[in-house]
């Protein structure tokens, strides 16, 4: 089955990978800073080994996007952010595994100090899903 990780992070300045650039885990002492990185490494990379991950990308800041909107039956565009919220899309992992406790378990990797990740299952498109 295929899962979405979301990584939802406000980074200040913007920048990849998202952890580098906030608050939150720059104030860890140096020493949990190196174990949380290896942590995620050595995980993400028994993801690969296994054949689990399918794709990811890393979103440019919010204030490049662009929004296209349906008003009073016209189709209006602005400059993004589209929520001014505290936390924003900043990209996506897409996996592929066999039960939604690994799934979690992956998901787990990502999460760290100031940040938000969310795991949803992606639709499936037909019965070969």
């Amino acid at each position: 089955m295929k899962y979405v990780i979301l990584i939802h992070s406000n980074p200040q300045p913007w920048g990849h990978p998202t952890a580098d650039y906030l608050p939150e885990h720059q104030a860890l002492p140096a020493a949990e800073r190196n174990r949380l990185n290896k942590d995620f490494e050595d995980g993400f990379a028994q993801v690969v080994e296994r054949g689990e991950f399918v794709h990811a990308e890393a979103l440019g800041a919010p204030s490049t996007s662009r929004l296209f909107r349906w008003r009073d039956g016209d189709r209006v565009v602005a400059d993004g952010p589209y929520a001014e919220g505290k936390e924003h899309f900043a990209g996506f992992f897409l996996i592929d595994v066999e039960t939604q406790e690994r799934a979690e378990q992956i998901a787990g990797l990502f999460s760290g100090p100031g940040e938000t990740v969310e795991l949803r299952p992606v639709m499936s498109g037909g019965p070969e899903d």
